[in-house]
């Protein structure tokens, strides 16, 4: 039976041998744990030569391991004029490479209210990605943009955010689920349970349309949250993340598509995950 979710890590695991090493290692190492998902963590900067991208697809295709980029952390759709078109260029350096590397999804932080409303911000924001996309379309780079749900509440990228972006231009730019950033970003515990990620799940599939919930794109981990939101990601067990409630909703949901772990763990979490995910959709047998 064909598993609905592929499952990996966010950066290459922690168990890596040194040769290779690198991501055609990381590559290797999760194919040999049994896991077949993969983000590039590009989060500093992008600087890989064409040859690179050509071994890393090659790898990928070879091993059954899918692919997506996690785009540097330093870009930001609301940047000042002066600002964006750095910003601009690290997400379409993301993209064209990632592309060229076998990427077929984009993950970025989408940037800061700085202290705007989000109504105020969004018509800024939807101009930028319309810019980023015709100069993909005009490169031949076909990519799905995915912008990641936040962990600070002072951050652009609630989940209503996310979803706007998304509608604005279908076939582009799809969400970046992440369920951590989601519970820290409340600050107060909440967005922790069945029917609270039910609803983020109706809505998602409200806005997008149900085919969507099958090819979902989310980060996973435990974290540390305080009143303002995020702090840190933690191992699951060291968390009040209920890993099992997340999981019990998108099988109910009958959602589909790539789970990856950002836990300090990375390959352990995600092995971890992986049999929770099983024991999980054999409750239904």
């Amino acid at each position: 039976m064909s598993q609905p979710f592929r499952i990996g890590t966010v950066g290459t695991p922690r168990s890596t041998p040194k040769r290779p090493g690198g991501t055609v290692g990381g590559i290797r190492r999760l194919a040999e744990l049994g896991l077949d998902a993969l983000e590039l963590g590009w989060v500093r900067s992008v600087r890989v030569s064409e040859k690179t991208c050509k071994a890393i697809r090659d790898t990928a295709q070879q091993h059954n391991v899918v692919l997506s980029v996690h785009a540097p952390y330093y870009i930001n759709l609301n940047a000042s004029d002066e600002e964006w078109p750095k910003s601009k260029k690290r997400l379409l350096d993301a993209a064209y490479y990632g592309a060229l590397a076998g990427a077929t999804d984009i993950v970025f932080h989408p940037g800061s209210y700085f202290g705007a409303a989000p109504k105020e911000v969004m018509p800024r924001v939807l101009r930028r990605l319309e810019e980023v996309i015709q100069e993909l379309e005009a490169k031949g780079v076909k990519v799905r943009l995915r912008p990641e749900t936040m962990g600070k509440p002072a951050m652009l990228g609630s989940l209503e955010d996310v979803l706007e972006m998304s509608k604005a231009f279908p076939g582009w730019v799809e969400p970046c689920l992440d369920f951590a950033h989601l519970h820290a970003r409340a600050g107060d515990g909440s967005m922790n349970t069945y029917d609270e990620w039910a609803r983020v799940l109706e809505a998602y599939g409200k806005a997008l349309g149900d085919d969507a919930l099958k090819r979902l794109h989310i980060h996973l981990s435990g974290i540390d949250y305080g009143p303002k939101g995020e702090k840190e990601h933690l191992v699951f067990a060291e968390a009040d993340l209920d890993l099992d409630a997340i999981l019990r909703v998108l099988r109910d949901f009958g959602a589909a598509g790539r789970i990856l772990v950002e836990s300090p763990i990375l390959e352990d979490d995600a092995l971890y995950l992986k049999e929770r995910w099983q024991a999980i959709q054999e409750e239904n047998g």
